[in-house]
This record gives structure tokens, C-alpha cells and sequence, in this order.
């Protein structure tokens, strides 16, 4: 437990001293943000705001998660490696996005073939990895099985199924953490809940697991209690950056902070065995995701726009509702979205047949 609050303390710490010098170096830069002309026109009054904020929220991951190593000398695993893997590659390829809107003065980036490439050839790599480091007690990072709480025996994808599947889930989160990612700490705050969770999560495996007691109703996970260093981290790095971009933000986290924290997020469930349950608990994300794909559905088939904008926060903007209220109306969306699926969770635990 000690590893785990050095991780998320010294995250926070980390996140929160060093954003303050990304905002200077990157105004110094002119690495202001560009603002969409078709989005609401209270956004206008934010151009120039820096951006690619994220970066801060990446190297407090690391250096929390590799301090907690030393303070709690534990090892470190495959699991916890491949998560930073992708949560790493998926922000550099959010970085390179950030960097092109940057140079050309436009908030366009990579292409759309360019993004998914970048985000397929990640996913596949961590797919294939996630299968083949098997530990001596026969357990990989990942199993091929779709899982809610635990693996559902009657699903499973194979090895190749499971690498589309799980590309298939990068993308999504990745995405939808993206489209969240429009209104002053609104992803920060949102994916601090959703790690938070993971944190509990991973511990509570941890705790419950087979390789410590092969009781009914534990867990055939592998390294959970890393894997709750990783989030630890990670929520630190979050409410640490979420100090400079709440309203009004000081600094944007960018494509680098929010598709490394959706990959993050997907990896996490992955790792933990918890694929379905993730909808539950990272609900604000997929209600944005699903708006823009209502949206362009309904668009395309009647010409007539479902919400007044998407993603879905900016159709409450345009209602009128003040930014601040939306955004914390949506917090407290997620931590409701949070607190079912870690009560699924429990509840689970609590049900769990012998034969498990």
C-alpha cells in the first residue's frame, strides 16, 4: 500500500512543479493553442493558451510509478511495462499531432490515416506482447477472453481475434478521451475518477489474488498490485496538471495527454480483466464518444443535427449553461459512473461461485 501513495504522491508532485515551466517554455515557443472557427465563441478567447500539457502528465507517470519501485522494492512486471508502452507511443503519436496543429497554425494534424496507423501499430504491438509474457505460474498481462469482472469463458477471440479486439479498444478509449478533452479540466478531472478506481481495483486483486490464496473467488490476474502503481501514478499526474487547467486553464493537455491517457485507461482494463466493466466506470467518455457518432449518423441520414454541437458538452454550452457548470456537473457524472462500476465490482466479488 506504502508504493502505492509514493506513486501517486510523488506523481502529483511532479505533475504540479513542472507544468508551470511547460507554460512558460512552450508561450516562449508560441505553442498556443488553436481554436476550431465553428466551435462555441466563448472558445476564442482561449487561442494562444499553450498546449501539449500532457507531456507533464507523462513524465509524472513515470517518475511516480519508478520511485514507488524503490520505496516499496517490489519488481517491476511485464503487465505495468506494456501499459506505459502504450500510454508512452500513444502520446508521442498525440505529440507529433499537437506539434503539426502548431506549425501550421491550424487546428488540423496528423490525417485521420496517420492517427489510426500510428494508433494500430501500438495496439498490435502490446496485443502480441500482452499474450506472450507468461509468468511461472502460466498467467500473461492479458488473457483472450472478453471480460467484465473476470474472463467470460464462452468468449474468447483467440490470439489473433484478441489483438483486433484489443485494438479495437485502444482506438475507442483513446478517441473518446480525445473528443472529452474540450473544456477546462473536464478529461483531467473525468480520468483522475476513472484511475482512481483502477487504483482500488488493482489493489483489491492484489489482495484477493491466486498466487496468494487460491480461494473461492480470487483473482487469476497477473502483477495487479503494478498495475495499481501505474494508476496510482497516473491519478496523481492527473489532479497535479488539473491544478494549471482547471478553469480558466492555464495550460491545454493536448492530443499528447488525452491519447495517452485513453490508451492508459484501455490498457488498465485489459490488464485487470475488466473490458465491459470499463464502460461503466469511464461512462462520461462513452456517452462523448457516442454523441459525435449519433451526431453524424442523424446528420448524414436526415440532415438535421441531433445536438446543437458534439461532443455532447459543448450542446449544454451552447444551451447556455455557464463552462464551470458543465464541467462540474459532468465530474459529478463520472464519479457516479465511477462509484457503480466499482460497486459492480464488489458486488461481483461478494457472488463469485467456488469454482472461480
Amino acid at each position: 500500500m506504502r508504493g502505492v501513495f509514493v506513486a501517486a504522491g510523488v506523481a502529483l508532485a511532479v505533475s504540479i512543479l513542472l507544468t508551470p515551466y511547460l507554460i512558460r517554455f512552450f508561450a516562449r515557443q508560441g505553442f498556443g493553442q488553436e481554436i476550431r472557427a465553428e466551435g462555441p465563441q466563448s472558445h476564442q478567447s482561449k487561442r494562444g493558451t499553450p498546449t501539449m500539457g500532457g507531456v507533464a502528465i507523462l513524465v509524472a507517470i513515470w517518475v511516480g510509478y519508478l520511485l514507488a519501485h524503490l520505496v516499496a522494492e517490489e519488481d517491476i512486471t511485464a503487465s505495468a511495462l506494456l501499459v506505459l508502452f502504450l500510454t508512452t507511443a500513444l502520446g508521442v503519436v498525440g505529440f507529433l499531432d499537437d506539434f503539426l496543429k502548431l506549425r501550421r497554425r491550424r487546428n488540423l494534424g496528423l490525417n485521420k490515416t496517420s492517427k489510426l496507423v500510428g494508433q494500430f501499430v501500438t495496439s498490435v504491438i502490446f496485443g502480441i506482447l500482452a499474450l506472450r509474457f507468461v509468468n511461472a505460474r502460466g498467467l500473461s498481462p492479458a488473457s483472450d477472453n472478453l471480460s467484465f469482472v473476470r474472463d467470460i469463458a464462452v468468449l474468447s477471440f483467440g490470439a489473433l481475434g484478441f489483438i483486433l479486439f484489443a485494438y479495437l479498444v485502444i482506438a475507442a478509449w483513446s478517441n473518446a478521451v480525445n473528443l472529452t478533452d474540450g473544456l477546462d479540466g473536464l478529461a483531467a478531472g473525468t480520468a483522475a475518477m476513472v484511475l482512481g478506481t483502477y487504483v482500488i481495483i488493482g489493489f483489491w486483486q492484489f489482495r484477493n489474488s491466486c498466487a496468494l490464496a487460491n480461494l473461492p473467488g480470487c483473482y487469476q490476474v497477473r502483477d495487479p498490485l503494478d498495475v495499481a502503481f501505474v494508476a496510482a501514478a497516473a491519478m496523481g499526474g492527473c489532479i497535479g496538471f488539473l491544478w494549471w487547467n482547471a478553469a480558466p486553464a492555464r495550460i491545454f493537455m493536448g492530443d499528447t495527454g488525452s491519447l495517452a491517457l485513453g490508451g492508459l485507461i484501455a490498457g488498465l482494463s485489459i490488464v485487470t480483466h475488466t473490458e465491459l466493466l470499463l464502460v461503466v466506470i469511464g461512462g462520461v467518455f462513452v456517452v462523448e464518444a457516442l454523441s459525435v457518432a449519433l451526431q453524424i449518423a442523424v446528420f448524414r441520414s436526415t440532415r438535421r443535427r441531433l445536438f446543437r454541437m458534439a461532443p455532447f458538452h459543448h450542446h449544454f454550452e451552447l444551451a447556455g449553461w455557464a463552462e464551470t457548470t458543465v464541467i462540474i456537473r459532468f465530474w459529478l457524472l463520472a464519479a457516479m459512473c465511477a462509484a457503480l462500476g466499482l460497486g459492480l465490482f464488489y458486488s461481483e466479488w461478494l457472488n463469485a461461485p467456488a469454482g472461480f
